[in-house]
């Protein structure tokens, strides 16, 4: 298991480097505008077209098609948002690369900054209308997460971070709220937010888990968005997250956020696929050995492939 942390302390300045040196304050602090600028702007769009897709009386006919699996859809506001993100990019970063889960693309070379993109996180609750559906946007370099913002589309909140330069949730109305995650030092006291994946097999194996897991945590939760999840636990609002088979558009920005926020990562290296199956968690640092090592003694650290 390879536990990371997007902004690391001052004192691991002399460990081997992995990535390229994060950019300057004010370039981080210019991309988390424009990833601000770019998931409100597109959360807008999404929050708009779902009332015209699938409201009542909307003709929702050819709106979704399956994508790895008959539980695993697209709609065709997912790739509107997308391409609303790119065309936006392509205006105000020009020649910037951008990964995008409907689109493809790729993480890049250590120089570029390269843009990742999830137009709906959570597009089974955005098809059926639970409010927990976001647009992600994040900028990476190197593999690496510098700047990233998540706009929960109903609730119209926004939690962006900039790397060492913390993390924030700002509500519809304007007001900022510095994010820090929980104070908590028991893993018998965790309420632990998790996720699963389309493939029949490892929901098996999550399913699994789950009842190996539950006895030692206050209780788990299951929101239906990786990314809500993860900014969840930069805000409070869930001690910890953990998930087998995201891909790089899942986590680019909320585990930034999360890692702002104080968070402990753990992460695959940017451009897994996620049908590999490893594992993402953020927790709260008080908890994160203490909840690792039950993973350890669990088996939930392997991964768990698709097939």
């Amino acid at each position: 298991m390879r536990e990371t942390n997007p902004s690391p302390p001052a004192a691991a300045a002399d460990r081997p480097r992995t990535a390229p040196d994060p950019a300057a304050p004010d370039d981080i602090a210019e991309l988390r505008r424009v990833a601000v600028h770019l998931a409100q702007t597109a959360a807008a769009h999404v929050r708009a077209r779902r009332p015209e897709v699938f409201g009542p009386g909307a003709a929702a006919s050819g709106a979704v098609r399956a994508k790895s699996s008959p539980t695993d859809p697209v709609t065709v506001v997912d790739t509107e948002t997308e391409q609303l993100i790119r065309r936006l990019l392509a205006e105000l970063r020009p020649g910037e690369r951008v990964l995008g889960e409907e689109g493809g693309g790729s993480v890049g070379d250590a120089e570029q900054v390269v843009w990742v993109v999830d137009p709906i996180d959570g597009t089974v609750n955005f098809m059926y209308g639970i409010p927990a559906y976001a647009v992600s946007v994040g900028a990476m370099r190197g593999g690496r997460s510098l700047a990233g913002a998540v706009v929960d589309v109903v609730a119209g909140q926004t939690y962006s971070a900039g790397l060492g330069a913390g993390a924030t949730r700002t509500d519809p109305d304007g007001t900022a709220h510095t994010l820090r995650c929980n104070e908590i030092e028991s893993v018998g006291m965790t309420l632990l937010a998790t996720g699963f994946g389309y493939g029949a097999a490892r929901r098996a194996r999550q399913g699994r888990l789950i009842a190996e897991l539950l006895p030692h945590v206050r209780d788990i939760r299951r929101m239906g968005s990786a990314a809500l999840d993860l900014c969840m636990v930069a805000a409070g609002r869930v001690d910890a997250h953990y998930e087998h088979g995201l891909n790089t558009w899942d986590w680019a920005a909320g585990a930034l956020v999360a890692a702002e926020a104080g968070a402990r990562l753990v992460l695959p290296p940017a451009g897994t696929a996620g049908g590999t199956g490893e594992l993402v968690v953020a927790a709260a640092p008080g908890i994160a050995g203490e909840l690792l090592d039950l993973f350890d003694r669990l088996g939930v650290s392997k991964a768990i492939p698709e097939g």
